[in-house]
């Protein structure tokens, strides 16, 4: 395992920009491990709709940024209380959306200073019923990061204020606020520790996880490449906001693999537009699906006879088939 100094940046589009760098090009040979702190800042999930997922004018007033990040799930706050970390490994079909096997080493170190952290759900570590962390993933079919946010002493206020938290998450939680099912970890802490010392602890923890471990820094040509990611990619309204379609038809549901929202656009009887967001976790790219869809007659049969062949668990993680045709089409409940 080698650990990436990403050289104290809280430059959430710097960071995320790093991420993928590494992901893309740092050698197969080995495994590495990224941890970095953001200032205050909305991440968005690949397949979100910014928009709607964001209290723009709160994020406009107190200058949040808002970032899209390259894997699936959900929207998450980050601010300087919030320690992140990422795996970067060589694909695995067994690992892919297998998010105990990554979050094993950090629920154990987390045990090691006394608390009761396990993973619950599709991918939350919860402390006392209470989720301290969430993590997704994103593979590019021959490497893999695994990554999640610790919320160490964040200023979980922000979270609902920054948000527009939808009803059907939260009813789904069980709860009546995220506020209400969210914490940090310092709250089960002991003794208080710094988010430093904490981020030092970890590290440590990590390293007597995975023998030998080495730590790496970027040379300068590599750096001068991560900038250019993030202008590129990172910093442009296309990538973090992206396009909100013209649609005449939506369909949402919320499955056990998250939520999926269709818009779709029909004129004279064909799907003129479609597009799929949601905070589900897939492996292939949803664009595939929605392309193919285009251009169909908004019939049952023709959009059955077009996604046949189609493993439809590719984009959306263990969704049946019928699921998604029942979405697209079914008798709205």
């Amino acid at each position: 395992m080698i650990f990436i100094e990403n050289e104290h940046h809280t430059d959430p589009r710097l960071n995320l920009a790093l991420e993928e760098y590494a992901l893309r090009n740092f050698s197969a040979a080995h495994d590495y491990l990224l941890f970095y702190i953001n200032e205050p800042s909305i991440i968005i999930g690949r397949n979100q709709n910014t928009l709607e997922e964001i209290n723009q004018n709160y994020i406009e007033d107190n200058n949040i940024h808002v970032v899209r990040r390259i894997s699936g799930g959900g929207a998450v706050y980050h601010d300087f209380g919030n320690l992140n970390f990422s795996f970067i490994t060589n694909h695995d079909v067994k690992s892919l959306s297998n998010f105990k096997k990554f979050t094993a080493p950090v629920i154990k170190v987390l045990n090691q200073l006394g608390l009761d952290a396990e993973l619950k759900g599709r991918n939350d570590i919860e402390v006392s019923d209470k989720k301290i962390s969430g993590t997704a993933q994103f593979s590019t079919g021959k490497r893999m990061v695994s990554h999640g946010t610790l919320l160490y002493d964040t200023n979980l206020g922000e979270v609902a204020n920054a948000l527009n938290v939808k009803m059907s998450k939260i009813q789904s939680k069980g709860h009546k606020s995220v506020r209400s099912r969210v914490a940090n970890i310092s709250e089960f802490l002991k003794a208080p520790l710094s988010i430093a010392e904490f981020r030092k602890l970890l590290l440590e923890g990590l390293y007597e996880e995975s023998e030998p471990f080495e730590n790496y820094r970027l040379t300068s040509e590599e750096w001068k490449a991560v900038h250019q990611l993030k202008e590129e990619k990172y910093d442009t309204w296309d990538w973090n906001y992206g396009r909100s379609p013209k649609f005449n038809i939506q369909r949402n549901k919320r499955f056990a693999i998250g939520e999926i929202d269709l818009r779709i656009f029909v004129e004279k009887g064909h799907i003129v537009d479609f597009k799929i967001y949601g905070d589900f976790f897939g492996k292939e790219p949803i664009e595939q699906l929605e392309n193919l869809l285009i251009g169909a007659r908004y019939e049952l049969e023709d959009i059955s006879v077009l996604l046949e062949d189609i493993e439809v668990k590719d984009y959306f993680g263990d969704l049946p088939k019928a699921d998604f045709m029942e979405l697209i089409y079914g008798e709205d409940e």
